[in-house]
């Protein structure tokens, strides 16, 4: 495609790739081969590259594609859509060599490690004219897209992401690991600035944050508690929000919504636990309505990247942006600084050296 911007011809098969074939990697690798069968998108997944040539052949072999040790070999051999899923510190150089190249990307969240990069990476989109959508999965669950319909003028938002520990990411803390999805859902669902951020944050078992809350006002009033843990005993994936008469509660996990409304009159409201949203939808309250709205079950990733290439087919506008994939990682980052701004005024480094 090099740097012609115009639409692709719908006859014509978009080659795509993938960069880094660690587990998410693979995982993009996966899907561009299942896509492979909707002829509406016309997909070939091409190769994969990994500095360890040895992980790209098992990656490549696994899903029929070619296997490649530098990004480089992946454009010679013809690519026009490719997704980035080395670490957060290569983002950058990566996504610069594809789009100086003609390659439209998708970028795993984070975006990058700090914003002048976010900053470079706009201006090289803009610059080869290319397509860049930010790998915010979360935005594709199903769950999610089944209550943005729903939003009316969230007020109140409870976050909690909980996982077990495990070895991948440790490159970044648990902020821009795992609290950014939850960033980036409640920013595109309070649509208003950040005014006032308040954060603690821990390392666990790495030598970065591993657990964190973090407390989040914004202009318009609304407030968002998160919690965010990579160090957790069981796995948890929710955000409940309340807006004027109604509490909505999203499982991710099992892309699950539950609504309740309060009818116009209502007297028992106040006495309903809103953080058991099951026993109060089948108690006898009167005066509160549970629903649940029809969702349509998906693999995220899936979604993901049939909106991607739908975007590069269309050259337009990604689910996700560039915009809005720094807007996210903006946030996250100044939440990293409050971090550490109250590490250093409670002296925990002290305290966790003394730990480890």
């Amino acid at each position: 495609m090099g740097d012609n911007p115009e639409m692709p011809d719908r006859n014509s098969q978009v080659r795509a790739g993938v960069v880094g074939a660690g587990a998410f990697g693979r995982n993009h690798a996966r899907v561009y081969r299942d896509l492979q069968a909707d002829s509406s998108l016309g997909v070939k997944l091409v190769g994969v590259v990994d500095a360890d040539l040895a992980r790209a052949k098992s990656v490549a072999a696994e899903f029929g594609a070619q296997a490649f040790g530098s990004v480089a070999e992946l454009v010679a051999a013809g690519v026009d859509a490719v997704s980035v899923a080395v670490p957060t510190a290569a983002h950058l150089t990566v996504a610069r060599d594809l789009m100086q190249a003609g390659v439209d990307v998708l970028i795993e969240k984070p975006l990058a490690s700090t914003l002048a990069e976010a900053d470079d990476l706009q201006a090289i989109a803009a610059k080869h004219n290319r397509v860049v959508q930010v790998g915010h999965l979360e935005r594709f669950n199903p769950a999610v897209r089944a209550t943005i319909p729903l939003l009316t003028k969230p007020m109140f938002f409870e976050v909690h992401r909980l996982s077990i520990f495990t070895p991948r990411s440790l490159d970044v803390d648990v902020v821009l690991d795992l609290m950014i999805h939850d960033i980036d859902i409640v920013l595109t669902m309070a649509k208003s600035p950040v005014k006032e951020i308040r954060a603690v944050g821990l390392p666990i078992l790495s030598k970065k944050v591993d657990i964190a809350n973090v407390r989040l006002e914004f202009e318009s009033g609304c407030v968002a508690n998160f919690t965010a843990s990579r160090v957790s005993t069981e796995r948890v994936r929710k955000v409940r929000f309340f807006q004027p008469r109604q509490y909505v509660s999203l499982d991710f996990s099992r892309q699950d919504v539950l609504v309740l409304t309060v009818d116009d009159g209502a007297s028992a409201a106040a006495e309903m636990d809103p953080f058991n949203p099951a026993s109060v939808a089948s108690s006898a309250f009167p005066g509160i309505t549970p629903f649940k709205p029809r969702i349509e079950l998906q693999e995220p990733l899936r979604a993901e990247l049939t909106s991607f290439l739908r975007a590069v087919r269309d050259r337009g506008t990604p689910e996700v942006s560039l915009e809005q994939g720094r807007d996210a990682l903006a946030v996250a980052l100044q939440i990293v600084d409050t971090i550490a701004q109250h590490s250093q005024r409670a002296h925990l480094a002290e305290l966790t050296g003394s730990l480890s």
